[in-house]
């Protein structure tokens, strides 16, 4: 019976054991959809010479990637099968291949021709996903992508590289991230690759170029075929026959925080809540409007007469205002409509005597006015005109002869008289004995009148002589012609009074004719009012009228007494300090450019021809403008005729790929200043295209030289590039301008935003071969270095001529004026312990001012003028935005009263990828408006950690930020402040301390740098 059991239970073990052996041997099947993605935007395009090449080598690393792949098993357990699919993308996207089998692919990766123009990250990943859903072999399959890019990014317009890629994640989308080459933008990298970024990331490399030839990374393609096979296996091997539950392992290690999540999705609306308890009695309400006016009633019996009110309490005397600022000059208004008639002003003055009337009717006679007081005596009359001679009176007596008169005094000396003629030589005298050596004689008489001799030197003058003898009296000369008559002498003085004389006989003339009648007199004064006549008897009363209408209101009663005088009031703030010598003539210099110096180059005529192509980038084409103008103030003021013979004109040509050309002529009417041309130069936006610098050179002369050039002005063309170009441009125009002799052509090659090399041939070309006229530069900051433009302004105006007025005070550098152009300025404000409370008010009222200054945007929708944003920034972990980017004054005004100053450490770097991450950007979209100029505004003395410091301007630079530093004091980190200004040290305005920031030149040449 035992042994029965036995075999039973044998039995049974066998055949469970023979099943589990059939089911353990069937294979896992595992389908992999695996997707490219690759760039094939300019910055690809130019990395290897010629333009273009480096996305050959991209496609042969692709096929010889596709080429490893195969189908097969892995450790006897999965078996994987493949099938690819791929896009390609810059600004646009193109799928080149829908997910199929392996040759179908390679067929179609060879017909892959690069787009040039920008980058868009962000837009590539989410068509990706969406082709990887939409074409998936097998709704099992797993999901790999291939990313292959630079990592260099012009827009956001798909919501930002992190969020497609969470998006992509989301779907199961595990992204490899291969670097083109070695120039790349390794934050962007990571910010795609699955995490952990050493397995999906890790150094991936498509094309080696670092050996001067491009070298496919083999390394690469066997990494990533390795860890995606492992994941294959890992996923999709399950031996559900040999599971059996185990004890639960032992509790791990507790793991390290994670980093900080993004914001998360607003949540649902919750539901609504239940009725609140009723609220305690509000306050009495505020009085309503004033109703509509009533129905007139009617009209009601005359009333009583009144009491007079009880005299009102006299207010209290108000304290005096403090003083208000000095406002700014406003600009004349605008001509008013015609007001309405005012009220009839009071009696005038006694008007100018008018002409005589004709002679009215005799009117009654006036009653007698009252006698006036008698007048003040008047001055003196002008003595009368002398009177016509008299008739001849009858002669008179004999008068008794008179006494002798005393003799009178000694006269002034008289004139000195003219010299008289030149006698005759008398005869000579007798021969006398020689005598004694006498005494030096006198000089003797003039000789012969010899020939004119030539004018002789200037001699020193000579010693003083000794006095000449007295000569004798001369003898009186004959009686001189009258002189003419002499001024009128003054009045003697009165001489003493003379004898009463005796009295005259008078007799009676005869009787004079009747002299013609006179003019009629002038109108007399009009006489005083008459005494008031007796108060007339009472009459009878009248009946009750009707009442009369309310009467136009009264004119103001006279100004009552002054009152008492009030305690003193306490002491006012102290007021801003007066303008300074220098300050006044700053501000005339600004205002209407009359003292500044003149600088006189002759007749020039001055082309720059700049690259706005994507490789250049936005903040090096912020540099190529702020280079052209810093190089025009240079070279004086320009002609205010553009047709003008003499003087200097200035144009300009941006280029990038074929038919974006765009220009400022030389002969624009409306560019007659410099402040003009500045103005034009701001507007020049970034093109972001390919790069057809050939084409753009024969553009420049046909549109910009050939028809406009003036005979007698000499022609200079600066053209800035890195000197590659699209190859499917014409190369053979490249020496275009050389075909003019009278051009001068200079070319400026610059290293591009990767940090490449120029292309040395292709610039010599456009420099006609000649020596001297190829400038080279590493980064495109050393184009606004001082010492460039001395060797650019020596190169364009060789021999200038300078004229300056003699001014106390040294200029500063003229900068364009406001066009209300888009801006959005983000102030970055220090909030550390060296900055201190005072000065962190000061740079508050700055801000507000400048905001006050500029104009706002006048909604969200507004695509001009200016916003504001503020962070205050302390230690690593402290940053604060005061406000958000905003055109409310108001906010702006309200948020900056409630900014406390930190006073803790400094850390800038962590400070600006906070701003760029929660001001400029949010939750992967952007903020800022993508018109505008962004532009960062740094107060700080540059001393700070160095902590992330790179990384903060690596993400400033990808935001597309602009930055203007404010660096007060002389204890200043210049490493720090030249690194925030990405090398632009016309970007970093100095100051001795922060009373500078309000100071009216200062102020207002900051303002028009930031506008």
């Amino acid at each position: 019976m035992l042994g029965l059991e036995v075999f039973v239970i044998c039995l049974l073990f066998g055949a469970l054991t023979h099943g589990q052996t059939t089911e353990c041997s069937k294979k896992n099947e595992c389908p992999i959809d695996l997707y490219f993605t690759i760039d094939t935007s300019e910055t690809i395009a130019l990395q290897e010479p010629p333009p273009g090449s480096l996305v050959e080598s991209i496609k042969k690393f692709t096929t010889q990637f596709v080429n490893e792949l195969r189908d097969e098993e892995i450790r006897g357990a999965v078996r994987i099968n493949w099938n690819i699919g791929g896009l390609h993308f810059s600004q646009e996207q193109r799928v080149f291949s829908p997910i199929a089998p392996r040759a179908d692919f390679i067929a179609r990766v060879n017909g892959i021709r690069y787009l040039g123009k920008g980058t868009y990250i962000d837009c590539a990943l989410t068509n990706m996903t969406h082709e990887m859903l939409r074409t998936a072999s097998n709704p099992k399959a797993l999901r790999f992508a291939v990313v292959i890019t630079d990592g260099h990014v012009t827009g956001n317009p798909c919501g930002g590289i992190k969020v497609a890629a969470e998006r992509a994640r989301d779907e199961g989308i595990r992204m490899f991230v291969v670097a083109a080459s070695k120039n790349v933008e390794e934050t962007g990298l990571r910010e795609i690759a699955n995490s952990p970024a050493t397995v999906y990331r890790r150094d991936f490399m498509a094309v080696d170029l670092s050996q001067g030839r491009a070298i496919i990374h083999d390394e690469t393609i066997k990494r990533i075929i390795s860890t995606m096979k492992h994941l294959a296996y890992t996923e999709c091997y399950s031996v559900s026959c040999l599971e059996t539950p185990g004890p639960p392992g032992p509790k791990g290690h507790r793991g390290q925080k994670g980093a900080k999540g993004d914001n998360g999705d607003p949540g649902l609306k919750g539901e609504r809540g239940r009725p609140g308890d009723p609220g305690i009695e509000g306050p009495i309400g505020q009085p309503g409007i004033k109703g509509e006016p009533g129905l007139k009633g009617e009209k009601g019996e005359l009333g009583a007469q009144g009491k007079k009110g009880v005299a009102g309490i006299p207010g209290r005397n108000g304290t005096d205002g403090q003083k208000g600022k000095i406002g700014r000059i406003g600009t004349p208004g605008c001509k008013g409509d015609p007001g309405d008639r005012g009220p009839d002003g009071h009696t005038g003055d006694v008007g100018e005597r008018g002409p005589a009337g004709t002679d009215g009717e005799k009117g009654d006679a006036g009653r007698p006015g009252r006698t006036g007081p008698s007048g003040p005596s008047g001055d003196s009359g002008p003595k009368g005109e002398r009177g016509s001679p008299g008739s001849p009176g009858i002669p008179g007596q004999k008068g008794t002869p008179g006494t002798s008169g005393s003799p009178g005094g000694r006269g002034e000396p008289g004139r000195r008289g003219d010299y008289g003629q030149k006698g005759t030589q008398g005869p000579d005298g007798p021969k006398g004995e020689k005598g004694e050596m006498g005494s030096e004689g006198l000089r003797g008489l003039a000789g012969e009148s010899g020939n004119k001799g030539t004018k002789g030197d200037n001699g020193l003058p000579g010693p003083r002589g000794p006095p000449g003898a007295s000569g004798e009296p001369g003898k009186n000369g004959t009686r001189g012609d009258p002189g003419d008559a002499g001024p009128r002498g003054e009045s003697g003085p009165l001489g003493p009074k003379g004898d009463p004389g005796r009295p005259g006989f008078s007799y009676p003339g005869p009787r004079g004719s009747s002299g013609e009648r006179g003019d009629k007199g002038n109108r007399g004064p009009r006489g005083s009012r008459g005494d008031c006549g007796q108060k007339g008897a009472p009459g009878d009363k009248g009946t009750p009228g009707d009442p009369g209408e309310p009467g136009p209101q009264g004119e103001p009663g006279l100004r009552g007494p002054r009152g008492e005088g009030g305690r003193d009031g306490d002491p006012g703030p102290e007021g801003d300090p007066g303008l300074t010598e220098c300050d006044v003539m700053n501000y005339i210099r600004e205002t209407c450019g009359c003292c500044d110096c003149e600088k006189r180059c002759g007749p020039l005529d001055i082309v720059f021809v700049i690259d706005s192509s994507e490789s250049v980038g936005l903040t090096n084409f912020t540099l190529e403008k702020n280079f052209v103008i810093n190089t025009i103030n240079r070279l004086g003021s320009l002609a205010k005729d553009p047709q003008a013979v003499t003087g200097t004109r200035v144009g300009v040509v941006q280029y990038s790929h074929s038919g974006t050309f765009q220009a400022i002529r030389l002969d624009d009417p409306k560019i007659d200043s410099l402040s003009a041309f500045k103005d034009a130069v701001k507007r020049l936006e970034w093109i972001a295209g390919g790069t057809w610098t050939p084409s753009a050179l024969k553009y420049a002369y046909d549109n910009l030289i050939k028809d406009s050039r003036r005979a007698k002005a000499n022609v200079t063309v600066v053209v800035i590039t890195d000197g590659r170009f699209d190859p499917r441009d014409d190369d053979s125009l490249l020496t275009y301008l050389c075909t003019d002799p009278s051009v001068d052509v200079s070319a400026i090659g610059i290293g591009d935003m990767f940090d490449q090399i120029e292309e040395n041939e292709s610039l010599k070309s456009i420099a006609c071969q000649r020596d001297g006229r190829v400038l080279g530069m590493r980064r495109f900051a050393d184009l606004v270095a001082e010492e460039f433009i001395d060797k650019i302004e020596t190169v364009l105006c060789p021999d200038p001529v300078i004229i300056c007025p003699e001014l106390p005070c040294k200029s500063e550098p003229a900068v364009a004026s406001c066009v209300q152009r888009p801006v959005d300025v983000v102030f970055m404000l220090d909030g550390s312990e060296r900055m201190g409370l005072e000065n962190h008010r000061r740079a508050k009222e700055f801000i507000e001012n400048i905001a006050r200054r500029l104009t706002l945007a006048s909604g969200q929708a507004d695509e001009r003028n200016a916003r504001f944003a503020l962070l205050q920034y302390g230690s690593p972990t402290e940053q604060r935005v005061a406000f958000p980017l905003t055109h409310n004054l108001t906010v702006i005004s309200d948020s900056l009263a409630a900014v406390n100053y930190m006073d803790s450490s400094s850390a800038l770097g962590s400070a600006i990828i906070y701003a760029v991450n929660n001001v400029v950007t949010s939750g992967g979209s952007r903020l800022a408006r993508r018109n505008a100029e962004l532009a960062f505004v740094f107060i700080t003395d540059g001393i700070t950690s160095s902590e992330q410091l790179d990384e903060g301007v690596s993400a400033m630079r990808r935001a597309e930020g602009v930055p203007t530093v404010i660096a007060i004091g002389t204890d200043t980190d210049e490493e720090v402040l030249r690194k925030v200004a990405l090398g632009d040290m016309s970007a970093i305005f100095r100051g001795a301390d922060y009373s500078m920031l309000n100071k009216a030149a200062f102020f207002e040449r900051f303002v028009r740098w930031i506008c």
